[in-house]
């Protein structure tokens, strides 16, 4: 119990000096999101090729499992929502039968380990496994992905703003 109380508080005192981790975009509407250049699936698509598991598995409740290899149920998610990731991860394992993993995905490492470190701390806990991604795994070429549907290779148009 100590141990989890003392990670507990090690994350809310770590927490406001990576405060400038993330990028923000607003909407019209004024909601506050982070912003990422490059696609979950595309991270996912690479990993899973890699491992040769099966992107999107849909398990018997209709959830989906980001990648199924032959040993894990594996969760996929951006450092900003790190607390998800370990809960869906869980739920996979529990559906599958397989063991759960968490694949973090670091757009900036050396400023968003924190948030893998956390993750990697509560696995040793409640016994899953954990492991980070970075944009080197997508093989980029003037900071484009080979996928087309990635949110790198899409144009946007401006929008007006009344």
């Amino acid at each position: 119990m100590k141990q989890v109380l003392s990670l507990i508080l090690m994350t809310f005192l770590v927490t406001p000096a990576f405060a400038g981790t993330f990028d923000y975009g607003y909407t019209s509407t004024g909601f506050k999101y982070v912003k990422h250049k490059h696609s979950e699936a595309s991270y996912q698509r690479t990993w899973c090729s890699m491992h040769q598991g099966i992107e999107e598995f849909e398990n018997k409740d209709k959830t989906r499992v980001d990648c199924l290899t032959s040993t894990h149920a594996v969760e996929f998610d951006f450092a900003n929502k790190w607390a998800e990731s370990i809960g869906q991860a869980l739920h996979y394992q529990r559906m599958t039968g397989k063991r759960a993993k968490v694949v973090l995905i670091l757009e900036k490492p050396k400023k968003q380990m924190v948030y893998f470190t956390r993750v990697q701390e509560l696995g040793k806990i409640h016994n899953f496994d954990v492991e980070f991604v970075t944009p080197a795994i997508l093989n980029l070429q003037n900071g484009k992905c080979p996928y087309s549907d990635c949110r790198c290779n899409k144009v946007y148009k401006n929008k007006k703003k009344y």
